[in-house]
């Protein structure tokens, strides 16, 4: 990338920004900072030190992205939302450190409705053509592959994967470290560490890969296990199930995270196994 340095602190990493580029009066570069062909900026961004935006990348609205993000080209971010109850509210968008957003992915600022901000985490990987709409509220190291859409106001967890070609309804929301399979369609709550496939998607077990990925011990994935088929057996009720499970394991933070989220609830109902199929959370130790 050839540029322009825009950055005089010589103690600083200079901000190249390619002579094509449009930075518009008022958005503020950090350090080393590079903005490639094209690409235009708008006057309430702020890019942390280290940012690079790609060619032809557009970032309007109250955008403020973390140090050390990738945006790709063509790429959209912090534009308005896509919905019709928007009014013009100064609404804005939050994107966390270490982010890596690749091509022609949308991401849209937030609504009255939702609090005014979309906010997405670090280290997080949004792969080409994806969607976040406004209002989303997505946690630390995401992955959302390929053509993932998420609807308003979605809520997702630290290290939840989300495969290519997944949607996922408004207001849903998503655990901590739970999977959703590719093409899968989402429309309700998805428990921490939970595994859903199927359009509409069902609850099909427990993310063990990702579990064991993240380290985390053997006997805390049995206790999950464990609870999972408790949470899902047929007989009682959900919530005297959950509540059970809570005084038995409550004290294995994995089992506390998904009680807690049982518990929480939402404006969606919890996505649950197929008839039949509550107590088979996997066969993988």
């Amino acid at each position: 990338m050839t540029g322009v340095s825009v950055e005089t602190d010589a103690q600083s990493a200079p901000t190249v920004v390619h002579p094509t580029a449009i930075v518009e009066p008022g958005a503020r570069l950090g350090a080393g900072v590079r903005i490639g062909p094209f690409s235009i900026i708008g006057p309430e961004v702020e890019l942390g030190d280290g940012v690079t935006v790609e060619s032809h990348v557009v970032i309007q609205g109250r955008t403020a992205i973390g140090k050390g993000c990738r945006i790709f080209p063509f790429a959209a971010i912090g534009l308005q939302p896509q919905d019709r109850k928007f009014k013009g509210e100064a609404s804005a968008l939050s994107i966390g450190a270490d982010t890596v957003i690749r091509e022609y992915v949308t991401v849209n600022t937030g609504t009255e409705g939702g609090g005014m901000m979309t906010r997405i985490g670090e280290r997080c990987l949004l792969l080409a053509h994806a969607h976040v709409g406004h209002d989303c509220q997505i946690g630390n190291g995401v992955l959302l592959v390929n053509n993932v859409l998420l609807g308003g106001h979605v809520e997702i967890g630290d290290h939840a994967s989300l495969g290519g070609g997944s949607a996922v309804h408004q207001f849903v929301r998503i655990g901590a470290y739970a999977f959703l399979g590719g093409l899968a369609g989402l429309e309700h709550d998805l428990i921490p560490f939970g595994m859903a496939i199927g359009n509409r998607a069902h609850l099909a077990g427990l993310n063990l890969v990702g579990m064991k990925r993240h380290g985390f011990p053997r006997e805390d994935i049995h206790a999950v296990r464990s609870a999972y088929r408790a949470l899902f057996a047929e007989s009682g009720t959900l919530a005297s199930r959950t509540e059970a499970v809570a005084a038995s394991s409550g004290h294995v933070k994995p089992v506390a995270m998904v009680t807690d989220f049982i518990r929480a609830g939402g404006h969606r109902s919890l996505c649950t196994p197929l008839s039949g199929n509550g107590g088979a959370a996997d066969d993988e130790a």
